[in-house]
């Protein structure tokens, strides 16, 4: 989406879009625009879009009111409610027909942030990916790709340029999402990262299969060895704060397609898991958001890339691998892959940067979403301020999150006859059992957290800022974390 600010309306753009709160109506709108807006119901509501049409001028005008709320139950606080509005906008006109929209801001009263939230609105909705749709019907295509913005309040365009910077990475990320497996692969991943991070000062550091071997990590290899795709471990390095600061490590699953294994999974929906990869891409979208505000921090981004397929050489249920920590796993079911991937990338990442913060993403367990479904992403850490500052950033950017426990009881339901510990538990409890095995992996003195985020990078239905499929969540819980925690 193209969003420009100008000083006057463009005579030649014939949507104009007005965003209202909860029972306000402006005073410069016409009688009976206000009169037909009420007639239909239309109140302000978050979401709620009322359109019409006039004459002005000599020419025809077709004007769309937007609801932002007011903060009483229906609207969030701050920018959230002016997003919505945004969101609703482009839900209604991306296929219109119409090219532009000129969304008057005059006499709105609307703040920087919550006009940059509006823009924020309008771009996430707007976003598709059509690259495979080649019989797209008129009525279907996307019509609509630029935004005027008139009467915006001082610093709503200084405000817009930090967040578009975020929204090109939720673009991301949902990208990497929603391509197929035939298509992104651990090494395509990678080869698609590099282009996009080419000239925003992000260096790039790629860990191949030899040199995971030479340093032993045995779990993640062992994931990748049933398929011919070669694991990668990304690495991006964003060094915005000052030379003696410790980094923020974030850390994402990367599994590019999941089918279980030899522990096949079952048929049906088994295409899902292209988003196996969603810890992995919200990271490096992040990372992309970071890089692109000029973020004053130290930040390293880290994913283990692999693809978990069952042929002859894959790894097999009972099977004990060694990982890089020295630690040994018992595998019981191929298709809890993900932890071990994120082990060794976890060690090797800690030990190489020396983080006093790490943050780990993954699309790890189905118990999560049978117990938070796609409201909620879990969350788990060995630190009550760690967990209450990425709450805050969760609610603060609207990718929610739950925190669950973490105990020693729990220990024992992962506890290996054989090694040192089981990749599975039992049925109970399984989404827990998950984050000790990786709390197995934090070195003493790192605030960790794990976020399963399993029922949230993809939905089957549209929400406010995404259309059915890829959402982009994480991104902007860890852009807004940084920016909390890490910047002065």
């Amino acid at each position: 989406m193209q969003i420009t600010f100008a000083s006057s309306k463009d005579t030649a753009t014939r949507l104009v879009a007005r965003i209202i709160a909860r029972d306000s109506f402006p005073a410069d709108l016409p009688a009976h625009v206000r009169e037909g807006a009420e007639a239909a119901r239309f109140a302000g509501k978050a979401g709620q879009v009322f359109e019409t049409w006039y004459e002005e001028g000599g020419r025809l005008v077709r004007l769309a009111l937007a609801g932002c709320g007011n903060g009483n139950g229906e609207a969030l606080a701050g920018h959230a409610g002016t997003e919505r509005a945004g969101a609703a906008l482009a839900a209604k006109y991306l296929t219109s027909g119409e090219s532009a929209l000129v969304l008057d801001l005059t006499g709105s009263g609307l703040t920087a942030e919550q006009t940059a939230g509006a823009l924020v609105g309008l771009s996430l909705r707007s976003w598709r990916w059509d690259a495979y749709r080649t019989k797209l019907k008129d009525e279907q295509k996307r019509s609509l790709d630029k935004v005027i913005v008139i009467g915006a309040p001082d610093g709503a365009e200084a405000a817009w340029d930090v967040e578009a910077a975020v929204v090109k990475g939720v673009e991301f990320t949902r990208e990497l999402v929603t391509e197929p497996a035939n298509i992104l692969y651990p090494e395509s991943f990678v080869a698609r990262a590099r282009e996009r991070f080419a000239g925003t000062g992000v260096a790039i550091e790629v860990l191949g299969e030899d040199e995971m071997r030479e340093l032993g990590m045995g779990a993640l290899l062992g994931v990748s060895q049933g398929s011919v795709r070669k694991p990668q471990l990304l690495v991006m390095k964003w060094l915005g704060g000052k030379p003696d600061d410790k980094p923020a490590l974030l850390v994402g699953k990367g599994v590019t397609f999941d089918t279980g294994g030899i522990s096949l999974k079952p048929p049906a929906g088994m295409e899902d898991m292209k988003w196996d990869m969603g810890g992995a891409g919200a990271v490096t979208g992040a990372m992309l958001a970071i890089a692109g505000r000029k973020a004053k921090a130290n930040v390293i981004g880290v994913c283990g890339l692999v693809e978990n397929m069952p042929d002859g050489n894959a790894q097999r249920p009972g099977d004990v691998v060694t990982t890089m920590s020295g630690q040994t796993v018992e595998v019981i079911n191929t298709d809890a892959e993900g932890r071990l991937v994120l082990c060794d990338a976890m060690t090797w990442a800690q030990g190489q940067f020396a983080p006093d913060v790490m943050v780990e993403l993954s699309t790890l367990t189905g118990a999560m979403m049978i117990a938070l479904g796609s409201e909620h992403g879990g969350l788990f850490s060995n630190s009550d301020a760690l967990a209450d500052q990425l709450l805050a950033a969760g609610k603060d950017s609207g990718d929610k999150l739950w925190r669950f426990p973490l105990s020693p009881a729990y220990d024992k339901l992962i506890d290996s006859p054989i090694a040192d510990m089981k990749n599975v538990g039992p049925r109970y409890a399984g989404s827990i059992t998950a984050a000790q095995f990786l709390q197995r992996f934090v070195n003493e003195g790192v605030d960790w957290a794990h976020l399963d985020i399993a029922g949230m990078v993809w939905a089957d239905k549209p929400g406010a800022t995404w259309d059915k499929g890829a959402t982009g969540y994480g991104v902007r819980l860890l852009d807004r974390f940084v920016r909390e925690t890490r910047e002065g």
